[in-house]
């Protein structure tokens, strides 16, 4: 079957963007890495993320994660449509801080599975979802969020969700539901509490709960 499973190794795939034609694995580098999807060009939910996206590109630098739109259209609209999302940020004479990548054969749709069945163009052909990968600097796929193409993504969640990602790859730490950086954390169940005690030098506390088990144990990171 198409399409990435977390763990996986994203294809080293060649694509041409607006930046000119990468090799995936050369463009990333040592960095993390994000790839959104679009249904296609100049659409009004794409148009509203992608002006989102670049309103937000600093922070993403911030975390060392390089961005990376697709769309199924040609690089001579993707750089004629980003003019049209710098102009809805106000900011016209500013380019589109990263690349959109053209996937007018819709290939790499079909190999990394980002395809809407139930969303087509005139001639019947299904269009792109509004897919999200978040890669590792190992290449392997951290996170997958596939979104119907009627429904806009939220940038500040997938902020949220590489924070998280970034801590835990090097703690052994889980974050708990509705977390946020500088919130409390959880510890994995795999540690003992002397491993606990030792990792964990501002202290862990476990919450009471009717069974007596202790799994629910925090810490601050």
């Amino acid at each position: 079957m198409p399409g990435l499973l977390l763990g996986d190794e994203v294809p080293n795939f060649e694509a041409d963007t607006t930046i000119g034609r990468i090799k995936f694995h050369d463009f990333l580098g040592s960095s993390w890495g994000i790839l959104f999807s679009h249904p296609r060009d100049f659409t009004p939910v794409c148009t509203t993320e992608l002006a989102r996206a670049a309103k937000l590109s600093g922070e993403f630098k911030k975390r060392g994660v390089k961005m990376i739109a697709l769309s199924i259209d040609s690089v001579e609209d993707h750089r004629n449509w980003s003019k049209d999302v710098m102009a809805f940020n106000s900011e016209t004479e500013s380019p589109l801080p990263f690349p959109i990548i053209a996937d007018d054969k819709r290939e790499l749709s079909v190999q990394l599975g980002m395809l809407d069945p139930d969303e087509r163009d005139k001639d019947g052909i299904p269009l792109t979802a509004r897919c999200v990968f978040v890669i590792g600097p190992d290449k392997k796929l951290k996170l997958s969020i596939l979104y119907p193409a009627t429904t806009g993504r939220n940038f500040d969640e997938l902020l949220r969700v590489i924070d998280s990602l970034q801590l835990t790859a090097q703690k052994k730490v889980a974050t708990p539901v509705d977390w946020k950086p500088g919130d409390k954390v959880m510890v994995i169940p795999s540690l003992s509490e002397e491993e606990a005690a030792a990792l964990f030098p501002n202290g862990v506390t476990a919450k009471e709960v009717p069974s007596g088990k202790k799994y629910l144990r925090y810490t601050q990171p």
